[in-house]
């Protein structure tokens, strides 16, 4: 009889295993991911410490918790680590060599101004473009000498305690790791879908409050500044030059400018009463951008880079170059709007298979 339990717990375990392997699914539960392991990392700390009776072990555990808790995406993360590791061993070396001379000299004061103006210079080196590091350089000058009167043991036991702290940090970092490019790409497609929302009612002539208008307006500013502030880390993450996702952000930003134009052109518009050339062709560019939003927003959110391709826009009716004069302004930001979109999808499909992770 054949054994059936063994593909049972395979697919058990692949049931378990897919959501987590499954880069939307980490994001809409970054939060836990983080707090999970945070949770395991103070733990091994605690335990590492315990098993090997390591002297002054609580620096660990801090060290751990200052590179790793306020930070989620794996490339701060591990930035942050090679800051704090370099800071470490610059704090280090200094702080040790104030030990040493603290034992053959044995004058406080002198002891105590080397201390005071070590972290004079590492505060004059903090406000700089190398601000993590100096600071990092002084928080370890201090944990290692203490007073001044720490011996050597103890000021290369504090060191070690840090390092190791940064050791587990960088290496729980690299377990399901939450990289910004997943925050970057999900929020972008959230910002398009949120404009093909949008723009539909604009289409539509569904009017809205005021109110209503602004408090949709005012969730894409939102999501706009959030993109804004993931550039830097997406760029380090996946090797795209920052310049052209500073491009993709501005296609995003010009379109909703766009609609927000959009939106206070419908409203003055005027429509007439039997459909013309110039509203047959609008109909058709409406349904193609719609298309496009929707179509760059599936990409992102499935990793299909193929939809960029098949959601390009190329309208079976072009606008024409001569529109009456009331639509003039509604039919060249509808232009500008097509032109933007397509400007960002260009830019997605040439680095789809760098931010594709």
């Amino acid at each position: 009889m054949q054994n059936t339990s063994v593909p049972h717990v395979v697919g058990l375990v692949q049931q378990w295993v897919r959501p987590v392997m499954d880069p939307y699914q980490r994001y809409r539960h970054a939060r836990l991911i983080h707090a999970g392991r945070i949770a395991v990392g103070i733990l091994l700390n605690l335990l590492l410490v315990a098993i090997l009776d390591l002297p002054h072990g609580e620096w660990s555990s801090v060290s751990f918790l200052i590179v790793i808790a306020g930070l989620h995406h794996h490339g701060n993360i591990r930035q942050k680590a090679m800051e704090r590791a370099f800071g470490t061993v610059i704090g280090a070396v200094y702080g040790l060599s104030v030990i040493f001379v603290h034992h053959y000299v044995g004058v406080a004061w002198l002891t105590y101004l080397a201390i005071a103006l070590a972290c004079g210079v590492c505060a004059y080196h903090a406000i700089d473009k190398g601000g993590y590091i100096a600071l990092l350089s002084a928080i370890t000058l201090v944990i290692v000498v203490g007073g001044g009167t720490n011996t050597w043991v103890d000021g290369l036991w504090r060191a070690v305690n840090v390092l190791i702290g940064i050791g587990l940090a960088l290496l729980l970092s690299a377990v399901l790791p939450l990289y910004a490019t997943y925050s970057w790409r999900y929020k972008l497609a959230d910002a398009l879908n949120g404009c093909a929302t949008l723009y539909e009612r604009i289409t539509r002539n569904a009017h809205e409050s005021d109110a209503q208008q602004l408090k949709e307006m005012a969730a894409l500013s939102s999501l706009l500044v959030q993109l804004r502030g993931m550039l830097a880390s997406v760029s380090k993450e996946v090797r795209i030059p920052k310049a052209q996702l500073e491009g993709i952000q501005r296609n995003l930003r010009i379109s909703i400018s766009c609609l927000e134009m959009l939106a206070s052109a419908a409203n003055t518009t005027p429509h007439s009463t039997s459909p013309t050339d110039t509203d047959e062709a609008l109909q058709i560019e409406h349904r193609h951008i719609v298309d496009t939003l929707h179509g760059i927003a599936r990409a992102l959110t499935s990793g299909t880079s193929s939809r960029l391709v098949t959601c390009s826009l190329s309208p079976a009716s072009p606008l024409p170059a001569c529109v009456p004069l009331p639509m003039a302004g509604y039919v060249s930001v509808t232009r500008t709007l097509a032109l933007e979109l397509e400007g960002m999808r260009k830019g997605l499909a040439d680095t789809a298979d760098r931010w594709n992770v």
